[in-house]
């Protein structure tokens, strides 16, 4: 029973420790979080500047997880090389002993005079009932969060009390104390370390533990090391995790972390007992205390990464040859390639080099709207990951191409070349607001699986037929841009018009059903969210196809062109229409179909099909 009282009081320590490490870790990030990702974005020009970097921010925020997770979301964002957050996860990895030295002041203790007014028990009331102050009374958001740094770290001083309370008795247990001379074993040491810290998911947690079992005088030198060196490779874990869904530039990022420790723990396990094996180190029995082990942690921390950082770029290289690019990858790159400053002095080179590489980003929007709404019929966690994936792709695509054109806009050119770089100007957001629609139709498959929503059998039927009519007027705007062709663009505005009214006609049959109690409320809100995203797709394929019609005029006004075309009697426009018409029908247009031949055979009147489509 004694036993039982004594680790459930050890857990309780362990749970308060995380608990005020977490509120102050939080608090720290909400009070200079955005200047301190600003500041990681902006000086991270050489790997000496993100080595110092690194320490700074994670020693401020507290954890080297929070730092490199951070980092992997630029990476992932595009907004940071590889190379440049090599060395700032160096930094996280010195900067995380830092903590250690912050536990010390718990082991501060006093039985009288000033020697009193410094124990743990003192700071940490002080500093608790200044926290709970700033917490219920400010009124500013930034104090608020300072009162939540000052209670994490009263209770994080608390609970490294009681972890040391629960040990002290266990000072005299020869079995625990024989136990922890298993861990001198360099292996078993290196494991429990892994082990201990990838289950708490902090490297701090761990040392404090770690100093925790100090007090009962059973940690040794050669206990200590092999356990330190095994909490750096157990700390990857949560970086690792936060990796997942990610770009392989993240993962890339996330993997460097693991190798700087895994190195860290290969290299100075072989060297260390190598040399200890010939020398045989007297420090070796010397029984540690919280200082020894924090100031071990520093010491290891930082020369792992003095012998690392001259291998900054061979550290690059191994995790892109561990994390190869696909040959999808390599054709990204050599689009991204192709926009070369050296090439606007020669606006005819540029412009071709634009459109191979507008071309590169229309087939990456192509695959992302059918593989999107693949995922409505068969959803899986890996296409839709590869989907957002190649949604920031298609967003770096147009970010490049739009730099890029805009400084050819400033170079001489003639009027053909002028218009070609408009066409490509003019086009290019409507193709990533096609990839933005693509995304968001992913989100909906993921919540509509997530919630076991499901059509109707004659719902079902209708985005069947509205879903072949998108992807009919996608490839043919498309095709129309990439070929240059005006004859194929003039067949996008009338089924542009039709998928406009089967949305509307489909918005009103889910209606419909909702009052007669076959969808839910939220189910209704999900479809007409799937309706929506492939109307406003159709809309950005016609805005594309009217601009390689206008193109051709002197004025360009494409609101005027759809204006016109639909008030003359054009009787191209009215064929394809009717022939767009019988291909893509639900039941309610059928019947709109034949009011409308009986209104052209009616004796009174006969009024053009463009006319009567109007009405409609």
């Amino acid at each position: 029973m004694e036993g039982f009282t004594l680790v459930l009081s050890l857990l309780s320590g362990v749970a308060l420790f995380l608990f005020g490490m977490s509120l102050m870790g939080d608090g720290l990030k909400k009070t200079a979080g955005e200047k301190l990702e600003h500041i990681l974005y902006q000086l991270t020009s050489t790997p000496l500047k993100g080595i110092l970097l690194g320490t700074v921010v994670t020693a401020v925020i507290q954890s080297s997880s929070a730092t490199t997770v951070m980092v992997v979301g630029f990476v992932n964002a595009g907004l940071m090389k590889v190379a440049q957050a090599i060395g700032i996860i160096m930094g996280a990895n010195i900067g995380t002993s830092i903590t250690g030295w912050v536990i010390c002041l718990s082991y501060i203790d006093g039985t009288d005079g000033i020697a009193q007014l410094l124990s743990t028990a003192t700071i940490s009331a002080f500093v608790a009932v200044c926290g709970i102050i700033f917490k219920m009374f400010a009124k500013k958001e930034v104090f608020r969060s300072v009162g939540d740094i000052m209670l994490g770290f009263a209770i994080l001083m608390t609970g490294m009390q009681t972890m040391s309370n629960a040990v002290a008795p266990l000072k005299s247990n020869e079995s625990f104390v024989h136990a922890l001379t298993m861990f001198s074993n360099p292996i078993m040491g290196i494991l429990a370390g892994i082990l201990f810290t990838a289950v708490l998911q902090s490297a701090s947690a761990s040392v404090g533990i770690m100093q925790a079992l100090s007090v009962t005088g059973g940690i040794t030198f050669a206990t200590a090391f092999p356990i330190t060196m095994g909490i750096g490779v157990g700390a990857a874990c949560p970086v690792l995790l936060s990796s997942i869904g990610t770009n392989k530039n993240a993962k890339r990022t996330a993997l460097i972390y693991l190798l700087n420790d895994l190195f860290g723990m290969v290299f100075w396990s072989i060297s260390f007992y190598l040399v200890n094996a010939v020398v045989h180190f007297e420090f070796m029995d010397m029984v540690m205390n919280p200082v020894r082990i924090a100031l071990l942690n520093t010491i290891f921390r930082v020369a792992t990464i003095l012998v690392l950082s001259p291998f900054v770029k061979g550290i690059e290289k191994l995790v892109f040859i561990l994390i190869k690019d696909s040959p999808e990858d390599r054709k990204d790159q050599e689009d991204f390639d192709l926009l070369v400053e050296r090439f606007l002095v020669s606006p005819s080179v540029a412009i071709t080099q634009s459109q191979q590489a507008m071309n590169g980003m229309i087939n990456k929007v192509r695959n992302n709207i059918v593989n999107s709404l693949e995922l409505l019929k068969e959803y899986s966690d890996e296409k839709f990951n590869d989907i957002q994936e190649k949604e920031n792709l298609i967003d770096k695509y147009e970010d490049k191409l739009g730099n890029y054109l805009m400084q050819l806009t400033g170079r001489e050119m003639t009027a053909i070349q002028t218009t070609e770089v408009s066409r490509l100007l003019y086009t290019i957001s409507d193709f990533e607001r096609m990839g933005d629609h693509a995304s968001n139709i992913s989100k909906v498959a993921h919540e509509l699986y997530q919630k076991q929503f499901v059509f109707t059998k004659e719902g079902s039927y209708e985005f069947g037929v509205l879903q072949d009519a998108v992807l009919d007027i996608m490839d043919l705007s498309m095709n129309a841009f990439i070929s240059n062709d005006r004859k194929i663009a003039f067949r996008v505005e009338p089924l542009r018009e039709l998928i406009g009214i089967l949305c509307d006609e489909m918005k009103m049959n889910y209606v419909k059903r909702m009052q007669q109690g076959k969808y839910k409320l939220k189910q209704g809100v999900a479809f007409n969210d799937l309706i929506t995203d492939l109307e406003r797709i159709s809309a950005h394929c016609s805005n594309v196809a009217l601009v390689l019609i206008e193109m051709g005029h002197s004025e360009f006004d494409v609101h005027g062109y759809v204006k016109s075309v639909r008030e003359r009697n054009d009787s191209g426009y009215a064929v394809c229409f009717e022939q767009y018409e019988e291909k893509y029908s639900i039941n309610g247009h059928k019947k709109v179909k034949k009011e409308k031949v009986k209104k052209e055979e009616s004796p009174k009147g006969k009024k053009n099909k463009t006319d009567i489509k109007k009405k409609k």
